[in-house]
């Protein structure tokens, strides 16, 4: 093979080590990262915006909407495990740089159309259909970025500094959480909320097309990979990636053991400091949210250049225990750290859950894990009603079995509340008249008997202590930079060139997109079935502790491998 400028005889990069990142380097990397800014931007936007989508796109009652908006958007999570194989296929028999610019392409289309897509109320059951079809696209496309972003800046990167370089993709989420709040609010603050909720939530999808032209135009300038290009020139490319990625015995245990001995952990630790931490300040600590998202906000502000800092740390003393150590200290000391957001941030409530004592006596039959993907879906039963609510108001309790077919009652004090057995409508999405009018009386009684026992309806600003708030919050997402700034780098190195794109991507997406996505809804599961406003912090202990334990004895350490190895 002829040796081109900037490469050795073997096809690697020749980079001094001194040097520093060249012009050419930095646009490899900006373009890279612009995909993840999408990702996020689109996320915050469609979350944010659900209950407006819901209204404009599907026919219903309001509660039965919002339950299918939110579906659609759990939708485009679900598929990114098939877009990552579907794309990391192409990306492993075609190149790099071609299947990264479909995936941008897809992925910006869908998000600038639906600020273009006309409502129920103009073409009928179209609205919804084109929508979720949208929202498929984009989680299918979203599937084959991220392992493309990851594989293409590794490798253009010199020897030594892939970590470093890598490390540059993962500071792009806080900037697409930003970048999409911004536009929401300054759209807001300009139309005025009438003309937002009517048309004006409409510009920060459609402003997105700005973010993809300049994606696609600097996207179109890029080189291919030195790694697939050497490989390609060799006739060394995969005719069959999925196969040998997945089913040949020593590429299959590689794919587990990357999902297992470090997404899965890095998941959890990256959503319990990022999201289950917002989740925590406004549902459990009821702080109010925009206070909250200020508090986020300053975290990760503050914390953000850790990414490069571990990432760059990966590349002289290795990723795997910085990625593990992560998940280990995340592990050991969430349980205080949330207790001390409780006292810094509600100290009434602590104070609350320490004196005034409330419990449940109830069937155990009718006690059940309320799993709830949406948040939405009812629970009709006496104790899942009465579990639900104290769980929302913050109450912790215990609970004392009661006779088969007796109907739960709550102790607060001296006070005993009966709780009650709904009837679901027809469709099954929610209770009937009779019951919402139970429910808004229980919920009445048991209002009453908490405040009266001390527990706050909401957090009192005077009495927060948001420094100290802020140091928590920060050194939350600070474990989120020690498992996440290396993790790209590593999951490149782990898998050789000729399938790398579509063995990393699916570990990857199943791990953070499964797990992960799944944090914020087993916790509160966990809550309302045990009693215990910390009890969800078991899910991601227990996920974290087991990617340490299965990282430590069966993963071994990357940064020293031939990236530029076919096999």
């Amino acid at each position: 093979m002829a040796i081109t400028p900037g490469m050795t005889a073997d096809g690697r990069k020749a980079v001094p080590a001194s040097t520093g990142i060249t012009k050419e380097e930095r646009k490899v990397i900006f373009a890279s990262s612009l995909g993840t800014v999408f990702e996020w931007y689109d996320f915050y936007l469609y979350g944010s915006l659900a209950p407006i989508i819901a209204k404009q796109f599907f026919v219903g009652d309001p509660t039965t909407s919002f339950i299918f908006a939110l579906l659609a958007f759990a939708a485009g999570f679900i598929v990114r495990p098939f877009g990552a194989l579907v794309f990391g296929r192409l990306g492993d028999m075609i190149g790099r740089k071609y299947t990264f610019l479909v995936t941008i392409l897809i992925m910006g289309s869908s998000t600038f159309i639906v600020g273009l897509l006309p409502s129920y109320a103009s073409i009928g059951i179209a609205a919804p259909i084109i929508l979720v079809s949208l929202r498929i696209l984009q989680g299918l496309a979203l599937g084959g970025e991220y392992g493309g972003a990851a594989t293409y800046v590794a490798e253009h990167a010199p020897e030594g500094k892939r970590g470093f370089f890598t490390s540059w993709i993962q500071t792009t989420a806080t900037m697409g959480l930003f970048l999409s709040l911004l536009v929401i609010l300054g759209t807001r603050t300009a139309l005025g909320e009438p003309e937002f909720a009517a048309w004006g939530w409409r510009v920060p999808f459609l402003v997105s097309v700005l973010l993809l032209a300049v994606s696609v135009w600097i996207r179109l300038s890029m080189s291919e990979s030195p790694a697939f290009a050497k490989m390609k020139a060799d006739g060394k490319t995969s005719k069959a990636p999925l196969s040998e990625a997945f089913l040949q015995p020593r590429n299959a245990k590689i794919a587990l053991l990357a999902l297992l001995g470090l997404t899965m952990g890095q998941a959890v630790v990256w959503y319990t400091g990022q999201f289950y931490a917002l989740f925590f300040l406004t549902q459990t600590l009821k702080v109010e949210g925009a206070t909250a998202n200020i508090l986020i906000a300053l975290s990760l502000l503050l914390a953000t250049p850790f990414f490069v800092v571990f990432g760059s740390l990966s590349d002289k003393i290795g990723r795997k225990w910085i990625i593990l150590g992560g998940c280990l200290i995340a592990a050991l000391t969430y349980f205080p750290i949330f207790s001390a957001l409780t006292h810094y941030g509600n100290p009434a409530l602590e104070t609350a859950l320490k004196n005034s004592p409330v419990v449940v006596v109830a069937d155990p039959a009718t006690c059940h894990f309320q799993f709830n993907l949406t948040g939405t879906k009812k629970f009709p039963s006496s104790c899942d009603i009465a579990t639900g609510m104290l769980s929302a108001s913050s109450v912790s309790y215990t609970r004392q079995d009661a006779p088969a077919g007796s109907l739960a009652t709550i102790k607060v004090g001296d006070k005993q509340i009966t709780s009650f057995d709904a009837v679901m409508t027809p469709d099954g999405l929610n209770f009937d008249a009779g019951s919402k009018t139970k429910e808004t009386a229980l919920k009445g009684e048991v209002t009453g008997a908490i405040k009266a026992a001390g527990y706050p309806a909401k957090a009192d600003p005077e009495r927060m202590n948001k420094p100290m708030l802020v140091l928590l919050l920060f050194i939350l997402v600070i474990y989120v930079t020690m498992v996440y700034g290396p993790v790209a780098a590593m999951l490149v190195e782990m898998f050789p060139t000729r399938i790398r794109y579509t063995a990393m991507s699916l570990p990857y997406h199943i791990g953070n997109g499964w797990f992960g996505g799944l944090l914020p809804t087993t916790a509160f599961a966990l809550v309302a079935y045990k009693g215990d406003i910390y009890y969800g912090l078991w899910y991601p202990i227990v996920v974290a502790l087991a990617t340490f334990v299965i990282g430590a004895l069966f993963v071994k350490e990357t940064k020293n491998n031939d990236i530029y190895a076919a096999d």
